[in-house]
């Protein structure tokens, strides 16, 4: 009889234990809940800090880059501008080309 009176204490115990396993479950999967929200606002935090630091880099380099062309392309126009003004100094001497050219064809006319 000692174990009939035993029986529904046993079942109370097993009732708890079900009951401490549910709320159990119930903790973890308000954890696993918790945690993956946590992890979806760092990520989306990161994800936001990386496209600010992208963007400043970009915008930092697309300067650097227009100002070493804008750079290359005045020394350019300078340069041109140099080349021409040189040549336009040059004066041509036709007299002393064509004595030098009369020279050289005496020269070796017999050749």
């Amino acid at each position: 009889m000692e174990n009939a009176a035993a029986g529904p204490e046993n079942g109370n115990v097993l009732e708890h234990l079900l009951g401490i396993e549910a709320e159990a479950s119930a903790l973890v999967a308000d954890a696993q809940t918790e945690a993956d929200r946590r992890t979806a606002e760092s990520e989306k935090r990161n994800r936001l800090r990386c496209e600010e630091w992208y963007g400043r880099e970009a915008a930092e380099m697309e300067a650097a880059y227009q100002n070493g062309v804008r750079n290359v392309r005045e020394q350019y126009e300078e340069q041109l501008a140099s080349y021409r003004k040189s040549l336009a100094a040059i004066t041509a001497d036709r007299n002393g080309f064509k004595a030098m050219v009369e020279s050289f064809l005496k020269e070796n006319k017999g050749d």
